[in-house]
């Protein structure tokens, strides 16, 4: 059984440890613990897990997060992986800080990653797990928000969100969605 898990986030240092790339980071910590390592392709960096009889595909798009859908459907035809089989991490402010949510499909919430995949693939009923970030920003300075670092305190915690993500992931492909929601949707 083949599992697509799309981390959005933005290339170059100066993204790296931004709250909007906390799906690179979760997909980095997740490949870190299975020792593999991402690849340059085609519209993306891809991994490759194998974990008990499951091939989970890691994929962060290197198209940047407004573009993210162009990635998401190449992949998931190029690797021929069901919408059922396919779980978008991604940052967001709706959520408290290191709040974890999966949801079976929503809307995009004004997140222009989630909002160019769901105009690629024309709905928006695909599984995604929201890493909450938070919204401790003034009215205009949404952008600059996600766009900026964690702050210390955050960062701090940080590990322990990212461990918390990767073990929704490994549910989400042994045990499916449901389940996945019933054991950590708290």
């Amino acid at each position: 059984m083949k599992y697509l898990i799309v981390g959005l986030g933005n290339i170059g240092p100066e993204y790296l440890l931004t709250r909007h790339n906390v799906g690179f980071m979760v997909l980095d910590r997740l490949a870190s613990q299975f020792e593999t390592k991402f690849s340059i392709e085609r519209l993306a960096f891809r991994a490759e897990i194998k974990h008990k009889g499951k091939q989970i595909q890691l994929i962060k798009p290197t198209t940047f997060m407004n573009l993210s859908g162009k990635a998401v459907s190449y992949w998931m035809k190029e690797l021929k992986v069901e919408k059922d089989n396919m779980l978008i991490i991604t940052d967001d402010i709706a959520l408290p800080y290191g709040k974890l949510r999966m949801k079976p499909k929503g809307s995009h919430g004004g997140h222009n990653g989630l909002r160019n995949i769901q105009e690629t693939l024309g709905d928006s009923d695909y599984a995604r797990l929201r890493f909450g970030v938070g919204d401790d920003f003034g009215q205009g300075r949404q952008i600059e928000y996600v766009l900026g670092n964690f702050q210390a305190a955050q960062f701090e915690q940080l590990p322990e969100h990212l461990e918390r993500a990767d073990e929704m992931i490994i549910s989400f492909c042994l045990q499916g969605l449901d389940k996945t929601m019933n054991a950590f949707n708290h």
